[in-house]
């Protein structure tokens, strides 16, 4: 499989970067996951000589505006999300949801919404609502929904994919913890070798949370630990002394 960063935090290989995330992962079936914040994942597709009227699946691994503002400028493909990725949400009476509602999702997509994992074929599951069981993540939010209550990003969810070297794991931002993505990952599939865990970690700094996630991830033996976008630069530099594997960046194309 290959995988393209069309959206990161950081800029490369002549493409510009911003706040979000959108891969653009090339196999069997051609996925593209999450959608940036804006339509710079069409101009930095068109630099990489990617063609995206070849994809398959759309897919959204939660209903932030970084990972889904640019829903709006793609449509007539399969989407699949979780039921919850159109609710409205917020973090200090900001608005931080999607640029568009189930009802405007439902005419520009073949929408297909699951808490449940889905076969996209034999080697790919889009992972569904991830159990969140251990004790050290997801324990707190600072986001909330329309009604006040505390949104936990209940429909974040990521996709796990079966290759010969053991499964590769990708995450939007995982607010429901990586570990937890993780160990979901490996009971959904029944593949117990984790080859390479990728995307955003929603780590912030040198902490216990972090230092228990490499601990967890060291003890799986994962040969390629690669978070970016929203794993903030201390937790970076933690990772990078743990598994020494390279900063990820708008450009950069993944041969797993």
């Amino acid at each position: 499989m290959r995988i393209y960063f069309l959206v990161d935090n950081l800029a490369g290989r002549n493409c510009r970067a911003e706040w979000g995330f959108s891969l653009f992962i090339e196999g069997k079936k051609n996925i593209l996951f999450d959608f940036g914040a804006s339509n710079l994942f069409l101009l930095n597709a068109q630099k990489l000589g990617i063609d995206l009227e070849k994809v398959d699946y759309l897919v959204l691994s939660h209903g932030h505006w970084d990972h889904g503002n640019g829903l709006e400028y793609i449509a007539n493909k399969k989407l699949i999300c979780h039921p919850e990725a159109f609710i409205r949400r917020y973090r200090d009476n900001e608005y931080i949801g999607l640029p568009i509602n189930l009802a405007q999702a439902r005419e520009k997509f073949d929408l297909i919404l699951s808490s449940d994992p889905i076969k996209i074929d034999e080697e790919i599951v889009f992972l569904g609502q991830i159990p969140r069981r251990n004790d050290f993540e997801a324990k707190d939010t600072v986001f909330c929904k329309e009604d006040g209550s505390k949104d936990f990003v209940l429909d974040d969810t990521g996709l796990a994919f079966k290759t010969e070297k053991g499964l590769v794991i990708i995450s939007g931002c995982a607010h429901a913890g990586i570990c937890n993505t993780v160990d979901y990952a490996v009971k959904i599939t029944g593949m117990n070798k984790v080859y390479a865990v990728l995307g955003g970690f929603h780590l912030k700094g040198k902490d216990q949370i972090t230092n228990k996630t490499i601990t967890y991830l060291q003890k799986l033996r994962v040969e390629k630990v690669m978070p970016s976008h929203c794993t903030q630069f201390p937790a970076l530099v933690e990772f990078n002394k743990a598994f020494g594997n390279p900063q990820l960046y708008c450009g950069q194309i993944l041969e797993l």
